[in-house]
């Protein structure tokens, strides 16, 4: 299957904006391929707002998250792989969506099969037959 990041990442960036918010895009700047303004960088990461006012020719596809903004004053272009958006959030109240940065090893080539729905060979083995273990809570 493909990556679900980059559908969610619409998703949430349309909630956000529906409700008359600010969105962030919190990306991993030390990512490969990552075409963002070095100077803004902060521990390996880089906020940046994507609110329509902020940015011009939003491009959230499936491959891409790319856009023109101006940080500085320089107008500047942007583009970022999904993998390396980490959260989509709201500025103000900080609710979206926050993305592991191991959900990309889906598909990762290593060759692994995913578990098939079989049963095991062997049938589970039975619960003891103890006391049950049962309390009251008030």
């Amino acid at each position: 299957m493909i990556s679900s990041r980059p559908y969610l990442i619409r998703a949430i960036y349309e909630w956000i904006v529906d409700n008359d918010l600010t969105p962030y895009f919190l990306v991993n700047a030390e990512a490969s391929d990552v075409t963002i303004p070095n100077q803004y960088i902060q521990d390996g990461r880089i906020v940046l707002n994507v609110s329509p006012q902020a940015v011009r020719d939003l491009d959230l596809s499936n491959d891409w998250v790319m856009f023109n903004a101006r940080f500085g004053g320089i107008s500047m272009a942007v583009s970022v792989p999904p993998s390396a958006v980490l959260a989509v959030y709201a500025k103000e109240n900080g609710r979206g969506m926050v993305f592991s940065e191991d959900d990309e090893v889906l598909n990762d080539g290593s060759g692994t099969e995913p578990p098939d729905d079989k049963p095991p060979s062997s049938p589970p083995e039975a619960p003891s037959k103890g006391r049950p273990n049962l309390r009251v809570v008030k």
